[in-house]
């Protein structure tokens, strides 16, 4: 999120209810994963166990929605698309993870403006996390 966007009031961390708030929505985001078959293929890029990628998702999402920087205080700076790029993530992976978070959010309550504020800076990102062409496309 820009700065932009956290000069004008409360953070959208603070927004969504600080620690409790965004680790309720990571908590339901991997939950959909795990319950709805439409996800399972987004799910099977995971671990076997999802608890690492809630606590990374969390401390990422803390800092990027304008709370406490977690993940750079324990990792330094997230290198979002090295780290992810031995996952091959296509138009498909991109949209079924937003599909997940938006549906996180929707269940989790999140105000409908700031979940469109949200979904678009997270499709920014997702776009950007691609990693492999799509037919008849060059490389990513």
């Amino acid at each position: 999120m820009s700065s932009e966007d956290q000069a004008q009031g409360p953070t959208p961390y603070e927004q969504l209810g600080g620690e409790r708030g965004v680790r309720a929505l990571v908590d339901r985001f991997y939950d959909l994963m795990d319950l709805e078959p439409r996800f399972a293929a987004l799910r099977a890029l995971h671990p076997t166990t999802l608890e690492g990628s809630r606590d990374k998702l969390f401390w990422f999402l803390s800092g990027w929605l304008g709370g406490p920087d977690l993940y750079q205080q324990q990792f330094g700076h997230p290198r979002l698309r090295m780290r992810h790029f031995p996952y091959a993530i296509g138009v498909a992976e991109r949209d079924a993870w937003l599909d997940c978070m938006r549906q996180a959010m929707r269940e989790e309550g999140v105000d409908e403006t700031l979940g469109a504020r949200l979904q678009q800076a997270f499709g920014g990102t997702a776009d950007w996390m691609r990693n492999r062409a799509e037919p008849g496309q060059g490389a990513a």
